[in-house]
């Protein structure tokens, strides 16, 4: 028949709405009594009008537009809504989309992408007859056309196969003028941009975009900044640490903006800062019945891939993994043919011999390097071959070789054979670029480093610190590209940059002056949608990209560092810790071979001094800083762990702290001695305690000063808390009693006192705090020493307190803290060095950390029952009696002694004889336990050797 070898495929025309101002006027049917329209569009926007129609004989109107990527219509007459329906969403994918309307026999409905579950239906009340003149995408300016005025502003995007009534739209006809009308738009092509493509979004941040512009969604990626670029989380826990985060758990992002994603890790804050990375076997494991045929093999996963482990293990200044290797029966070595019977693998995967302890270069356990194994013959104790328990345990510590990551045992199948081991978790301490710096000493001295070119981002970090009004930190320079961090004066830094589209600046001004010799934070970065630059906490300037920049950097020249190659002039004073990409630059060892240079940079106390609390002294280090904690009251990396030091005090006992040395003055005159002793007079004091005893009375806490001025707190008779202060030495003190119950009960009793000049405030056991005005002074000048226990100086005090101090205290005291002073940990921890005085009896306790009835079970007996004090002379046939029976109950007591020892060390070795059948039974309650299984073995065999052992009576 009548073929034709032709496929004639209808015309599209599309066309693209280039501005929010472009718009398309088409003739419509006037006056018919049903609208029908059709189109398809595609768009990045979520909002943009499609459609609007002025309604034929009446004064209300169609719209037909999108409104967060759904399609709305909305029907209104006279200032009234007759119908807003909505369809469809997600219609801003920059994908192609049909809509179909349809206004007839008062029903309006609309169809997206023919789809019946996105379209919509609803009546309306009056019958609709179409207007004669359609507007897609917007509306004339220099027409008020009420039905364009709408939010959603004018279409961006492009249309096609446009359908008014049934009939399509020749869009070449509208290109010739042949009808309608139109401003900005493009025909016969579909001029939309995919911004996301290719997709500028790093470490998975989602893309999206509108016409002009797309956006980064960073949420969950672990990054921030508008290409999800910049790290959210420090680099180790060193960063962590000194910000003034204590021990727990965090994420680090080791790479820093590199393309490894953070991970979990616990930091733990001592004076070293070590990371703990887990693993999935840290239980003691046994081996049986493994031979070289059938072996035994573990893999132990980590909580980090091996690229996060590795630039973890880089970065940090050491790194150590305990393995603990048991075995009985069962060798790491064949001697006979030299080959290993048992291996480890690491990070590499390469296989090592060497075991926890040894060196990476030599077949051996810690005994054979240090030469004590059980039998010389050999280098490690397993290698004995022993039919008893042993070990070979030790902390593997090359960090090219961690972590562990596969271990493989052979040994296990003969009679009587077998091994255990337990691999402890990676453990890394300190960050090696945190502290790495240098410091620059003319205007004309730099280092240079490798370029940025090609990079697609770049962002640069460090901390600095300098006396200069003015100096260029960093500078790389290409043919016409370039980029440059400097300080401009000395509360200005500006970054500028060019990226093939002439010069940029972001400027940050500080409101206090940065060349004040602490360290301040730099970070800066420049990415295709914008850049950025922070210093220190302050608001982080930006600045969008200019339009058609390079998309990467374009640097051929080396980054010079602290200097220029134009020679302009350099930077001079400290900069540490630069990052470049998340890679960090070695300061020191470039530094070490540049003229003007030297490595290091002193002086970190004057800028993280403050992370040092309670009077712990900041103490500088080579590379960062510690806290000394010794005359603190609190321990930890800041001195901010509060730490319970307590104390058992005897009758008699005297513990001083001197706050200053006595210098006698000659004719001292009253103005003289305040003016020498004005750094020791307060008119502030914050005094922490607790307090367990059951004599009354008793004196707590006694503070003296050079001018008879003094502080006593006691406990009356009664057992009340009175505080007693003397600020003039012309008045009575001023005494304030707390009316408790009797708190010379044996319970733990908390007392928290502060004084702001005139104002006292008392709290006990965290009851509600008490206000009390002193009257006497509000200076407590020149204070010489602080007292707990008993006053042996004379000093001249009230009666009161003289009645507290003839037996001082007996009883126990904790977490005795004056401001930042900790007498008890002076005394206890820190005697020789502290400027304190022991008089007496006096021991370390858990006194202050027991419940009463523990404390008093456990101190009662030896230290509440003794009541000695002054013989009745009156009765000296008494006094003999009692004299004699001392001596009776001396000798019973001696004989008893003696046969208490005999008896213990008899039932000690029945005991020992015993253990094995105790500890069988103890085995068969734990046989779900491995470690405690292999823990009861031990012991047996320990005792059997015990057993051999001779005692002598």
């Amino acid at each position: 028949g009548n073929v034709s070898f032709s496929c004639l495929e209808p015309q599209v025309v599309p066309v693209t709405f280039l501005t929010s101002s472009s718009y398309l006027a088409l003739p419509g049917p006037s006056g018919q009594d049903e609208v029908l329209v059709s189109f398809q569009f595609r768009t990045w926007n979520k909002e943009g009008l499609l459609l609007s129609s002025q309604l034929h004989q009446s004064s209300g109107g169609l719209l037909l537009y999108l409104s967060d990527g759904r399609v709305k219509i909305n029907l209104h007459k006279a200032g009234r809504v007759l119908s807003d329906i909505a369809a469809g969403a997600g219609l801003n994918n920059g994908q192609w989309h049909s809509v179909s309307l349809s206004v007839k026999r008062s029903r309006i409905s609309v169809r997206v992408d023919n789809d019946v579950t996105s379209s919509a239906h609803a009546p309306i009340p009056l019958q609709i007859y179409s207007g004669d003149v359609f507007y897609f995408g917007g509306c004339p300016s220099s027409e008020n056309i009420s039905e364009c005025n709408t939010s959603s502003g004018g279409f961006q995007g492009c249309m096609r196969l446009i359908s008014i009534g049934n009939k399509a739209v020749d869009m070449i006809a509208v290109q010739q003028n042949g009808f309608g009308n139109f401003s900005d738009l493009q025909i016969d092509l579909c001029g939309i941009t995919d911004r996301c493509l290719p997709n500028y979004c790093e470490h998975g941040g989602e893309c999206s975009q509108s016409w002009n512009s797309f956006h980064c969604n960073c949420a969950n990626t672990g990054y921030k900044g508008a290409t999800c670029h910049y790290p959210i989380y420090e680099q180790s826990c060193e960063a962590y640490k000194h910000r003034g985060n204590t021990s727990g758990f965090y994420n680090i992002d080791s790479d820093g903006s590199g393309p490894l994603g953070p991970f979990l890790v616990y930091c733990n804050m001592t004076d070293a800062t070590w990371t703990i990375i887990q693993h999935n076997s840290t239980n003691l494991t046994r081996v049986k019945s493994a031979n070289r045929e059938n072996p035994h093999t573990v893999f132990f996963k980590y909580s980090a891939s091996l690229d996060q482990l590795q630039a973890t293990i880089n970065l940090a200044d050491h790194c150590e993994q305990e393995l603990a290797y048991y075995c009985k029966k069962s060798r790491l070595l064949d001697k006979s043919d030299g080959m290993p019977l048992s291996w480890w693998i690491g990070r590499t995967n390469e296989t090592h011999t060497y075991w926890g302890g040894s060196l990476p270069t030599v077949q051996k356990c810690a005994c054979g390097l240090e030469g004590n194994c059980i039998d010389s013959q050999h280098f490690c104790n397993c290698d004995a071959d022993r039919d008893e328990w042993t070990n070979d345990t030790g902390f593997l510590s090359n960090k090219d070789h961690l972590p562990v990551t596969e271990m493989v045992i052979t040994d296990t199948d003969r009679p009587n054979s077998e091994a255990a081991y337990k691999l402890g978790p990676l453990l890394c301490r300190g960050d090696r670029t945190f502290w790495n710096s240098a410091s620059f000493n003319t205007e004309t001295s730099y280092l240079h480093f490798p370029t940025f070119h090609g990079e697609l981002s770049a962002d640069v970090s460090f901390f600095f610190k300098t006396t200069a009004s003015s100096g260029v930190f960093l500078e790389n320079l290409g043919i016409q590209d370039f980029i440059r961090i400097e300080l401009h004066s000395p509360s200005e830094v500006i970054f500028s940059f060019d990226v093939g589209n002439g010069p940029s600046e972001v400027i940050v001004q500080s409101p206090n002056s940065l060349n004040d010799n602490q360290w301040h934070f730099v970070k800066a970065e420049r990415n295709v949608k914008e850049a950025s630059l922070q210093i220190d906490q302050l608001p982080q300037r930006s600045l969008s990209a200019p339009p058609d920049g390079h998309i990467r950097l374009q640097l051929n020249s080396q980054l010079f560092v602290g200097g220029t190659a134009s020679r302009q002039k350099g930077f001079l004073g400290c900069i540490r810790s630069l990052q470049l990409n998340g890679m960090a630059l070695d300061l020191e060892e470039r530094a070490k071979i540049t003229p003007g240079v030297e490595p290091g940079c002193p002086g970190h106390c004057s800028s993280y001094g403050n992370l040092c609390h309670n009077g712990g002294k900041c103490r500088e280090k080579y590379s960062g800083f510690s806290c000394d904690c010794t005359f603190s009251a609190y321990a930890g990396p800041f001195c901010k762990k509060g730490k319970h030091i307590s104390a058992y005090f005897w009758t008699g006992t005297s513990v001083t702290y001197n706050f200053q040395e006595y210098y006698t003055l000659a004719k001292n005159s009253s103005s003289h001695a305040s003016s020498f002793y004005a750094d020791m007079t307060l008119t502030r004091e914050a005094i922490t305690f607790a307090f367990r005893t059951t004599r009354t009375p008793s004196l707590l806490l006694y503070v003296s000063s050079f001018y008879k001025e003094y502080l006593s707190i006691i406990l009356t008779r009664n057992g009340g808390l009175q505080i007693r202060y003397k600020l003039d030495s012309h008045q009575d003190p001023d005494v304030f009693s707390i009316g408790f119950k009797s708190m010379a009960d044996g319970q733990l009793q908390h007392v928290k006192i502060t004084r702001e000049e005139e104002i006292l405030f008392v709290e006990v056991n965290q009851n509600e705090r008490m206000k009390f005005i002193l009257s006497s002074g509000t200076e407590f000048n020149a204070i010489k020493s602080l007292t707990l226990g008993k006053i042996l100086e004379n000093s001249d005090v009230d009666e009161e307190t003289m009645k507290a101090n003839s037996q001082g205290f007996i009883g126990c005291l904790s977490s005795v803290q004056f401001n930042h002073i900790a007498p008890l940990k002076a005394a206890l921890h820190h005697s020789s060095s502290a400027p304190v005085i022991v008089k007496g009896r006096f021991t370390e306790s858990n006194c202050g950390t027991l419940t009463g009835a523990d404390s008093t079970s456990s101190e009662t007996t030896h230290s509440f029952a003794d009541h000695s004090g002054p013989i009745d002379e009156g009765k000296p046939l008494a006094n003999a009696i009692r004299s004699d029976s001392t001596i009776i109950g001396g000798v019973i007591a001696v004989v008893i002694f003696i046969l208490l020892c005999i008896t213990a060390i008899a039932i000690r070795i029945y005991k020992r004889k015993g253990i094995y059948s105790k500890n069988e039974a103890k085995g068969s309650e734990n046989e779900d336990s491995a470690e405690s299984a292999l823990k009861s073995e031990l012991s047996m065999q320990n005792t059997a050797n015990e057993n051999q052992k001779e005692y002598f009576f």
